[in-house]
């Protein structure tokens, strides 16, 4: 390769200087767009990022078509400058304006001081000695590895590199701040606006309007609850400046409300229940911890609403099979066979809803279970691209092994009359470069809050059984 001129060594030199990131491949094959995520500072991609970007782009996975998303996406960069790639691409064109700095490519052979104990036919050390290499020639500026690899970032650091994490991708920092869709009002909450609260009937519930400067905290559809001896439980229907419409709800706790036989155990289910029975929201996400019923109401629910209400004409379950994005081609028989073994949880919880009608008898019983095996369809999330449900009652099992990209790809099939249920356990994530705060789940609870056709509850308690709750506390 060419040895860059000397006029080149100093960068982009500034009064303040700007930093120099050091783009791992992983974080290009995460975010295709990543390289206009750093603003003013510089971005850098060694010649073996490059080289391994060339081999992941064949193939149909997601990391395929990123890596894929990525070459076009850096062609476009380089083709929109004649010359002088030594010297920096600047990115506030091809980006419209989301970066402002410049685009380096290693244009030249770099030979790194490395310890010994380090091969340096491994890609990861010759990334690492680009570093070495950058950082020496512009001491003045900071230069930072920006890798998803774990092991990447501890080398790097042992060296006396700086090395981060890609943030860009996350919705938080720190789930502990998700949004719950559940806010407990103050022992004193009654004191401060009973005074001035105005009530009136609609449909059987009750409706207050609230002022105060509580209200402008709140969002829609999320669900006020007050324990003690003027309990309230109620959901925000609306909004306006420090004014605020709650309802009271549907209690699911009693049998004569139950839903295909079943009632909520607790708080989080009843909030759950009401957000599932209520044809008003479309798009529903209930997280919780293996146990506490997300998949049990949901296909209750589901099934009392397209079998006894009509209100959807079927119901579609989908999750994704683990290890994510493996073909499942290789197993006999049509689509819903194939996906067979991935639906257990399915099979369960239909065994308990089958149950519920003790009076039946085996023939009752028998008669039910088919009625319900044909209004139920299992799909593969392989073929979900390009498809429109209408009038579906739609379950995504196990949301948050899905991406950003993935669950955008599945929530737009929904056409009109179809509602749409995410469950997971951000605490359970089995695809590689997912976390619990890059997790599609996470991305969609966040960005549909306060929407007036959706909702979202966490899901507390488990209720299996004692031996359970008491694994998940111990072990």
């Amino acid at each position: 390769m060419a040895r860059k001129p000397e006029a080149s060594a100093n960068i982009d030199a500034t009064a303040t200087p700007t930093k120099f990131f050091v783009l791992d491949t992983n974080v290009l094959m995460h975010d295709p767009t990543s390289v206009y995520r750093f603003e003013e500072h510089d971005v850098f991609l060694p010649i073996m990022t490059l080289e391994e970007l060339d081999n992941h782009k064949k193939g149909m996975s997601e990391i395929a078509r990123n890596a894929r998303q990525v070459t076009r996406t850096l062609d476009e960069i380089v083709s929109s400058v004649d010359d002088a790639i030594e010297q920096g691409i600047r990115l506030d064109g091809p980006s419209r304006k989301l970066a402002s700095g410049r685009l380096f490519l290693q244009t030249e052979a770099i030979a790194g001081d490395l310890p010994a104990g380090l091969p340096t036919a491994k890609a990861d050390n010759q990334i690492l000695a680009v570093v070495i290499h950058l950082q020496r020639r512009h001491p003045e500026r900071p230069v930072i590895l920006v890798s998803k690899d774990i092991n990447m970032r501890i080398k790097a650091r042992a060296l006396g590199l700086q090395a981060q994490d890609y943030f860009n991708d996350k919705v938080l920092e720190d789930t502990d701040l998700l949004y719950t869709g559940m806010r407990e009002l103050t022992t004193d909450f009654w004191h401060h606006y009973g005074q001035d609260i105005e009530s009136r009937k609609k449909d059987g519930r009750t409706l207050y309007r609230l002022k105060g400067p509580l209200c402008t905290e709140l969002l829609v559809n999320q669900y006020l609850f007050q324990e003690g001896g003027s309990p309230l439980h109620a959901i925000v229907r609306a909004i306006s400046g420090a004014s605020a419409e709650i309802e009271t709800l549907t209690d699911y706790t009693h049998p004569k409300n139950n839903v295909w036989g079943i009632t909520a155990r607790n708080r989080e289910q009843n909030f759950a229940l009401n957000l599932l029975m209520n044809p008003e929201i479309d798009f529903v996400t209930l997280l919780g911890q293996a146990g506490t019923g997300k998949t049990l109401l949901t296909l209750a629910s589901g099934l009392t609403q397209v079998l006894e209400s009509k209100s959807y004409s079927e119901i579609i379950m989908t999750r994704v099979t683990v290890p994510v994005g493996e073909d499942i081609g290789f197993l006999p028989g049509t689509e819903e066979e194939k996906m067979g073994p991935w639906m257990g949880a399915l099979e369960d919880n239909l065994e308990v809803l089958n149950k519920s009608d003790e009076a039946a008898g085996d023939w009752g019983r028998a008669a039910t279970r088919d009625l319900i095996r044909n209004r139920i369809r299992i799909k593969s999330l392989n073929f979900m691209r390009g498809r429109t449900f209408l009038n579906k009652f739609l379950i995504i099992d196990e949301a948050q092994n899905l991406t950003p990209k993935q669950m955008k790809t599945l929530i737009t099939r929904a056409g009109p009359g179809t509602k749409v249920i995410c469950l997971g356990n951000i605490a359970q994530i089995d695809t590689p470069y997912l976390t619990e705060g890059s997790s599609g789940l996470t991305y969609v609870v966040d960005r549909f809050k306060g929407w007036e056709h959706a909702g979202h509850i966490t899901l507390q308690r488990g209720e299996r059984s004692r031996l359970a709750d008491h694994a998940a506390e111990v072990l």
